[in-house]
């Protein structure tokens, strides 16, 4: 059962209600749970901020593409892989690739196919933008 509730709550109207909801998941989640006796810190409520990529039918058809290519586009855009361990001077170096997505221009940058060494990019056949996770329940 519940033992304790608390709830976030912004009177200057400076903050929206995914700016508190990331506040509570990414900062007083993990205080919270680094007290003692404290077993689950379960957040509900506010705004899960999301990038939201919304295909345009027309502009797909137009570059013969389809919903699959787009998501694989968008899969292999954001990820992170490992390299090896480079020895220089007496030191070694892990080395590594981190190719995760940060802004919504990132995400409009995605290659997707080229035409005639032309690349289609993702902002070329998709509206990308910042919206809330859509509520269940």
């Amino acid at each position: 059962g519940w033992i304790f509730q608390y709830a976030l709550v912004d009177r200057t109207g400076k903050n929206d209600l995914a700016q508190l909801r990331a506040l509570q998941d990414w900062f007083l989640k993990f205080e919270l749970k680094s007290l003692p006796n404290v077993a689950e810190v379960a957040s509900v409520g506010g705004m899960v901020k999301q990038y939201q990529v919304v295909l345009d039918p027309l502009k797909l058809a137009a570059y013969g593409l389809n919903q699959g290519q787009v998501r694989e586009a968008l899969l292999g855009a954001n990820q992170e892989s490992g390299g090896s361990v480079l020895e220089l001077a007496g030191a070694e170096y892990m080395v590594r690739a981190g190719g995760y997505l940060k802004t919504l221009d990132d995400f409009r940058a995605i290659p997707l196919v080229a035409r005639g060494n032309v690349p289609v990019r993702l902002g070329d056949i998709a509206t990308v933008q910042v919206g809330p996770e859509m509520r269940r329940g």
